[in-house]
């Protein structure tokens, strides 16, 4: 497990200690390269969502590889989200159109094989990203 500030600034640390977990699990280019956007992204909307903000608050990360998995935890003791309620963003409307944001859940399920959240009061949230270790 590392421990990130949630501040923007930290978005490159964190991109590079995730890449070195999916090299390490042995991903294609394009896996790592996915993981890497994937947790940018959750950890953006950490920052902009759970925590209202850049703070001095941290983003825990735990990396674990299987024979079959690379799992990416990560976890925050900020506001909880329903991960559920979030509706796929209708991509056929002219981009003028459509509401600002919205993408990052979207583009995390696309570039994940497994997405799972928890948010448990008195602990905060987890967020569960799992990427396949698999040729693409």
């Amino acid at each position: 497990m590392r421990t990130f500030p949630a501040k923007y600034s930290a978005l490159d640390d964190i991109r590079t200690f995730v890449a070195q977990a999916a090299q390490k699990a042995s991903l294609t280019e394009k896996a790592v390269y996915a993981v890497q956007l994937a947790v940018d992204e959750a950890c953006t909307n950490i920052i902009d969502y759970a925590y209202g903000g850049e703070t001095n608050q941290q983003i825990e990360i735990t990396c674990e590889i299987t024979t079959e998995h690379l799992t990416i935890t990560l976890g925050d003791k900020g506001h909880p989200f329903d991960l559920d309620s979030i509706e796929p963003p209708d991509l056929n409307s002219p981009l003028a159109e459509r509401d600002a944001g919205g993408l990052g859940i979207h583009l995390i399920r696309k570039l994940m094989d497994e997405i799972n959240y928890q948010s448990t009061q008195g602990v905060g949230n987890r967020l569960t990203l799992t990427k396949e270790r698999r040729a693409d």
